[in-house]
């Protein structure tokens, strides 16, 4: 049997995004085969799209997109406890392929998709919430009472750390451009600042605890928030690393973020609770996948986008 798969066959622009007719895989033992519902679209998918992470993340070609997956269990492999055909569920694939209509998954990577949303919508939650969960609660350390400053709030990422941090106890201050204000104050930022209008350091009305920097900079606009954390405090970085100076007493660390299902798991349980919200910005159809990179790489897209898979 055949089906539909996004895939890239050589390093360049969005154009070199195809849709083949491959083989429909079958799963071997301790797997599952996924009927895949979305996949959602992570700006690093868009670097390696490019050939930009090839000297630490290098992948073989061709190459099948989409590390986030929602779908229903459609076979199981030999030897896969846990799972029965129709199950919902949701993980982050560290080998991609979920921009297809099938895609075979470790069970052992998938946990039970939420159920209080629309399936697509889940697989807005891995790759993001993951990298939230472990960028607030493992390297930030973020705790009641802190004032955290989130570089970024605007974005796929930067979405879930303002909810966790805010369900944390902290003071969660804000940057975000104005079509993203509305969002990130439901999503509980006690104080938002337009990145736009200035310099974010000199908007700020004293130091924070926690600085956390979820978008690429230029090398002037790291510098000038590195000041911005106090002695004490702690700067985590999932894109441009900011260094603060070498008397600053700030810890400082730039991060890549690990599968950890346990965490989804709780993250699932933070949606269906009502405790977490998926901030979907819009929907796709997996044909116009290479239109939502080129979106991304304008600067167009903001909050979360799936990826449907028909």
């Amino acid at each position: 049997m055949k089906m539909k798969s996004a895939r890239i066959h050589a390093f360049g622009d969005a154009s070199v995004i195809s849709h083949d007719e491959v083989p429909r895989p079958r799963p071997g033992s301790g797997e599952v085969l996924v009927r895949v519902a979305a996949t959602s679209f992570n700006p690093t998918e868009a670097a390696l799209r490019a050939g930009l992470l090839q000297a630490f993340l290098p992948v073989e070609l061709p190459y099948t997109l989409g590390w986030d997956v929602a779908g229903t269990v459609a076979e199981i492999g030999p030897g896969t406890k846990g799972f029965a055909v129709g199950d919902r569920v949701v993980g982050r694939l560290d080998g991609a392929g979920a921009a297809a209509e099938y895609v075979r998954a470790p069970g052992s990577l998938l946990v039970p998709a939420p159920a209080s949303v629309p399936l697509a919508h889940a697989a807005a939650l891995p790759v993001a919430g993951l990298t939230a969960w472990q960028a607030v609660f493992e390297h930030g350390k973020v705790t009641a009472g802190q004032r955290l400053l989130v570089n970024g709030a605007g974005g796929g990422v930067g979405g879930f750390v303002t909810q966790l941090a805010k369900r944390a106890g902290a003071e969660v201050i804000a940057t975000a451009g104005a079509r993203s204000d509305r969002a990130v104050r439901r999503q509980g930022a006690d104080r938002v600042i337009d990145y736009t209008a200035g310099p974010v350091a000199a908007a700020l009305d004293g130091p924070v605890d926690t600085l956390l920097n979820l978008v690429p900079l230029s090398p002037h606009d790291a510098a000038a928030l590195a000041p911005t954390v106090r002695p004490g405090g702690r700067i985590v970085s999932i894109a441009t690393p900011v260094e603060p100076p070498a008397d600053a007493g700030v810890t400082a660390m730039h991060m890549v973020a690990r599968n950890d299902v346990g965490q989804l798991a709780a993250l699932v349980k933070l949606v269906d609770a009502g405790e977490v919200t998926l901030d979907i910005s819009a929907s796709y159809p997996l044909a116009e996948l290479a239109d939502v990179h080129r979106l991304s790489e304008a600067g167009r897209i903001r909050g979360k986008v799936v990826v449907v898979v028909p």
